[in-house]
């Protein structure tokens, strides 16, 4: 045997392993499909594709789960019946989908002694179980309420942090009644002697300019 022949049979063989190799990994990949588009898999794979499209959505910047119907919370209806609520409805029914999903098909590969149809009723419950379980966690890192905005300060007391206040220019220390503190701009309509260390008080706001109109505090009494 040359070594030219040798060249040729280990080619041959590495061309075949090869082949085979490929032939394994297409057919690990058609049983795959397979398995997403048969029962009880099939019932939940064109949900998982929506749930896919809608965060991909989401992340793209063209929605927001925040704000929902219901005010962004399954605060009623069906999903509250269930005990699901504390986060977005689409927070919910996408664990509700992905879970379902990886349930329905690892039940069918698992529990082949079982009828299908009990699977899908196994892997319902299992989701919904789990996503009850998920959101306990989740309900209490989301946020809830409306969210904050600038006619919540009207009322408070701020303490002045430049050098005068003027119509045209001044900001101002505020905290709010959580605790936290932010850096606001004011403006005053008068011409009182409003200056670095002064107290103040926020009685209006200019949503447009993004300021608030002040008064010093014994002025804002005296007017009580």
């Amino acid at each position: 045997m040359t070594v030219a022949d040798i060249i040729e049979a280990t080619s041959g063989a590495g061309g075949s392993e090869g082949h085979h190799c490929r032939l394994g990994r297409g057919r690990r990949m058609g049983g795959f499909v397979d398995a997403a588009l048969s029962f009880p898999t099939v019932v939940f794979t064109p949900l998982l594709i929506v749930v896919i499209g809608y965060w991909i959505v989401v992340i793209a910047g063209g929605a927001d789960p925040d704000t929902e119907a219901d005010g962004g919370d399954a605060g009623a209806g069906p999903l509250a019946f269930l005990g699901l609520t504390g986060v977005p409805v689409s927070v919910i029914f996408s664990l509700l989908v992905v879970v379902g999903w990886f349930g329905s098909l690892a039940g069918a590969e698992l529990l082949t002694m079982l009828p299908l149809w009990l699977v899908l009723i196994a892997s319902i419950v299992a989701a919904w179980l789990i996503t009850r379980l998920a959101l306990i966690g989740l309900s209490r890192m989301w946020p809830h309420g409306p969210a904050a905005s600038r006619a919540d300060f009207i009322g408070l007391t701020c303490v002045i942090r430049t050098g005068t206040v003027t119509r045209t220019f001044g900001q101002a220390e505020v905290h709010a009644p959580d605790g936290s503190s932010a850096i606001v701009q004011v403006r005053q309509t008068g011409a009182d002697n409003l200056r670095a260390g002064m107290t103040a008080v926020l009685y209006d706001v200019d949503p447009e300019g993004e300021f608030f109109w002040v008064v010093p505090t014994d002025v804002a009494l005296g007017e009580k």
